[in-house]
């Protein structure tokens, strides 16, 4: 089964092209799709607004400001999300 993460963000933040990056290079070898939402357009992000960026899996929040390629896969990893092959 495919996961979904969310990137919450906003435009002009350099932390978020950052994450963004790590993210796309993990999910390559993994079992997950990528959104990215505004952190600004739905209230109940409203307390992750001068976090950002943060990483949801399935709408839980697995990583905030920065995220290395071997912790993210190490938390997907611990989320049951197969890391070393593309489905």
């Amino acid at each position: 089964m495919t996961g979904r993460l969310t990137l919450l963000s906003k435009p002009g933040c350099h932390l978020c092209h950052e994450m963004r990056a790590v993210v796309e290079k993990v999910m390559a070898a993994a079992d997950v799709v990528l959104g990215e939402e505004d952190v600004r357009s739905d209230p109940a992000w409203r307390h992750y607004r001068l976090e950002i960026p943060v990483l949801l899996y399935e709408g839980v929040e697995i990583a905030r400001h920065r995220v290395g390629e071997e912790d993210l896969r190490r938390l997907l990893a611990a989320r049951g999300v197969d890391v070393t092959s593309r489905s």
